[in-house]
């Protein structure tokens, strides 16, 4: 091999040279730990984007006003009935009524929770469940679901439901579409006859960015002509869902959303249209908190059900399962009006004497 003076000799077998490449980050100059260590946490690594919670996991406030106890009355009535101890996998989905749902699902214990799995639609949801120390879960992992309830901006009388008012529509549809059993759980407001009678702000459509504009054009010849780009409140510029995209309202005459599932096949063919905030056919219930600490249930068949005020939740006695260690028997359920569970200090009176609360949230 020739050699300069200016240049060294390498040899390409040395172990010496073949050290710098191969280097992993614990070796060498990298620093350790790569992230620093947060206080009570055992790992060097941050696995997930909120700490490990140091104490119990807070609790929902209670309910201040009409609207927020009838959401609280819909969700703890549909986890006693759907939830049930054989359920593993449950997908949890997003809005201004899941806290509820969460909340209720905790109340069943430690016991029944730890060998269950729960998959988030989103951000909001996927904060709860870390939050309520449940163990966490992609759709990944587990593309079959036992049971998925979720919230809705507005529900007709045959369960087609408007979605997406909180822009996570997407994974929602998805772990509706995968589950055995969907279900959705509002307050009296989104109860409705027909689609767009209560929600007014339009079909939510998640588009990919670049298209948003031949979109908005398609919409409007479609029978749209009020279709927009949804704008952010607290940035510049639209409202960017989990998955990067845009989201476009479209409103559409009472006329087309009498039919929402010929609706929802001609917007979703067009393209750059990621997905149609309008789940048809899709749920087995929906279950609605009103005013009187009443519930209604509508079913997939037809059948309309009511769960008097001194049968649902907020007004069960307090059981002796909440003072049982988790080593104890879980409770069987009854089917009249749920589970044996204790729920928090709240009356059905309390609720319905609470005021009113106009504004509309997405859920």
């Amino acid at each position: 091999m020739l050699s300069s003076p200016l240049v060294p000799v390498v040899q390409l077998d040395d172990p010496a040279l073949h050290s710098l490449y191969y280097r992993t980050p614990s070796d060498g100059v990298y620093p350790q730990p790569l992230r620093p260590t947060l206080a009570g946490q055992t790992t060097q690594y941050i696995t997930t984007s909120t700490p490990p919670p140091l104490a119990a996991p807070p609790k929902a406030p209670p309910p201040t006003s009409t609207v927020e106890a009838s959401k609280r009355l819909a969700a703890w009535t549909a986890v006693d009935r759907h939830i049930l101890p054989e359920h593993k996998v449950i997908g949890i989905g997003s809005g201004s009524t899941v806290p509820y749902v969460v909340e209720r699902i905790v109340a069943q214990g430690k016991k029944v929770n730890k060998d269950r799995v729960f998959i988030p639609t989103g951000f909001q949801s996927k904060e709860l469940i870390v939050n309520a120390q449940l163990l966490l879960g992609d759709v990944d992992q587990y593309p079959v679901i036992d049971v998925t309830i979720d919230g809705a901006d507005e529900v007709d009388h045959d369960l087609n439901c408007i979605k997406g008012g909180g822009g996570c529509h997407l994974r929602e549809k998805v772990l509706a579409e995968a589950a055995d059993t969907f279900v959705l759980v509002a307050d009296y407001r989104k109860n409705s006859s027909v689609l767009g009678t209560m929600f007014k702000q339009g079909i939510p459509i998640e588009v990919v960015p670049f298209a948003y504009t031949k979109i908005l054009q398609n919409l409007h010849l479609l029978g749209s002509p009020n279709a927009v780009l949804r704008m952010a409140k607290a940035k510049a510029g639209p409202v960017v869902s989990d998955n990067g995209n845009f989201i476009i309202d479209a409103p559409f005459p009472e006329e087309m959303m009498k039919d929402p599932y010929t609706l929802l096949t001609r917007i979703k063919m067009l393209t750059g249209v990621v997905e149609v905030g309008l789940f048809c056919h899709m749920a087995k219930a929906a279950y609605f908190g009103n005013q009187d600490g009443s519930v209604t249930i509508k079913w997939h068949d037809g059948r309309v059900e009511q769960v008097r005020a001194d049968k649902s939740p907020l007004a069960e006695k307090p059981q002796p399962i909440l003072s049982v260690p988790d080593s104890a028997p879980a409770p069987a359920a009854d089917p009249s009006h749920g589970s044996a569970l204790a729920p928090p200090p709240a009356t059905a009176a309390a609720a319905a004497n609470a005021p009113a609360e106009p504004a509309t949230k997405a859920s």
